[in-house]
This record gives structure tokens, sequence and C-alpha cells, in this order.
């Protein structure tokens, strides 16, 4: 089995009934409408009227109120437990989901968008799964085609010398804290919750971090050009002190 395999293996079964459950909260957290109705009007926007294909699809955060609007959206997606989930709020007429890597997988059908939310691109833990990412989008997209990615700029700026982790959110019943291993560029996300009468229950995340440059990179490599970069959805500067950022990338037009 090759190295990218196990990878793939080692990442799926965190993506299972339990975590499906716990990570489709509508309408709130990151389901909440100020998080998704903003990256739904600029996706609609960029598709330009035409299909868009979502990398990991997940439970449809965006991809259902994507396709209510009217874009055609069809889904990749490693994890049966997140599109069961899915089915509950969308059938498969209206966003249709192929199960696979998106790293590899392939969906028949003409594309003008392909998009990848919410960090999603870092649960590929290689640098050579992510630029096969990129250049899967590409093999779905023709002349003028985007490709977008919404990512975390790695946060390592906060880490205190001699440290290799920091607590990245707290409130009651929950911490959320990262650990980083800088030679292999890893990072995990470890969720604790805090139920009353009970014992903590943790979920932990392993993915691979990207520096926009190289994420530009990755992109050149599989023959995008950076089209835009802002902090977020909205369209705020993007600058050296933003923790986030969404980035448009587009094939050359044909000549």
């Amino acid at each position: 089995m090759a190295d990218t395999d196990r990878t793939r293996t080692e990442a799926a079964p965190v993506w299972d009934a339990e975590m499906a459950r716990s990570y489709d909260t509508p309408g709130e957290g990151m389901f909440a409408p100020e998080k998704v109705d903003p990256a739904v009007a600029r996706l609609t926007e960029l598709a330009e009227g035409g299909a868009a294909l979502e990398f990991a699809v997940g439970t449809g955060r965006i991809a259902v109120p994507l396709a209510e609007g009217g874009v055609p959206v069809t889904g990749i997606e490693l994890s049966v437990a997140m599109v069961e989930r899915l089915r509950t709020k969308a059938d498969e007429d209206t966003v249709p989901v192929v199960i696979g890597d998106m790293a590899t997988t392939r969906v028949a059908g003409d594309f003008s968008l392909v998009y990848l939310v919410y960090n999603t691109v870092s649960n590929l833990l290689t640098q050579a799964e992510q630029v096969e990412c990129f250049r899967n989008a590409a093999r779905h997209l023709g002349p003028g085609g985007r490709f977008v990615v919404e990512l975390g700029v790695p946060s390592l700026r906060r880490l205190p010398p001699g440290q290799d982790g920091l607590v990245f959110a707290h409130r009651d019943g929950y911490v959320g804290l990262d650990t980083f291993d800088l030679k292999h560029q890893h990072l995990v996300s470890h969720h604790i919750s805090f139920t009353k009468g009970r014992e903590p229950r943790v979920i932990r995340v392993k993915q691979r971090y990207i520096w926009p440059a190289e994420l530009d990179l990755m992109a050149h490599i599989a023959g995008f050009e950076l089209e835009s970069r802002h902090a977020d959805w909205q369209g705020s500067e993007f600058t050296g002190d933003s923790g986030s950022h969404v980035s448009v990338y587009r094939l050359p037009d044909a000549d």
C-alpha cells in the first residue's frame, strides 16, 4: 500500500456517524446564517450561471443552500456517514454525491466552479495529495473555470518559545487545542467536550497546514492562476495579520 493510501485510511475513520452528528449543527456555529450566507452568495457569483462541484461536501452545509439558490451542485465525499446526514436535507436529484477521495475521484459533468471550504484541503496529509487535489479540480474545469479554497493561515506566530500547542477556542463545556509537528508540517486539532457527570469526550483531527504561498505554488503546478484572495467571504482585505483566506484560482481562458 502506498503512503498516500495509508494516509487516507488513517483519516477516514474520524468522520464516522458520531462525528457526523456532532459536526452537523443546523443554524449554529459554522452552520449559522452569518457564516453560510456570505459563502453561498460569493460562490453563486463565481459560478457565473454554471454548475459547481464541491470537494468534501460533508453534510451539505454549503451545497444544500447553494443548490436551493439555483446553482446545480454535485459533491465528492469520502465519508458515507456524512452523506447519510446530508440526505436528511437533500435527495440525490438535488445534490448528487459520489463517494470517493477528493484528490483522485472523477465526476461526470461540465463545471464552471470547483470549491473546497473550511480548511478541508488540510485533511489531505501529504503535499503530494494536496497537489493532486488541485490537479483533480483542474480536470473538472474548462478554460476560465475557477477553483475556490477557504483555508486558515497557520498560527505558528502564536506559539510560545519551546511549546508545540495552543488553545484556539474555549467556552463552557468545550476547549479546542492545536498541537503542531513542525518537522512534518502537521497539526492535530483536539476538540474536548465536557458534559456534567460524564468523562470528557475528545475528538482529534489530523491535518497538514499550508501557507498561502505554498498553496499558490500548488495551483501553479495544476495550471491555475491566482485571481483573488480575501480574508473572508465578504471580500475583506487579506493582510499579514489575517487568520484565514478565501483564494480564487482560475484556469486561463481559451485562446
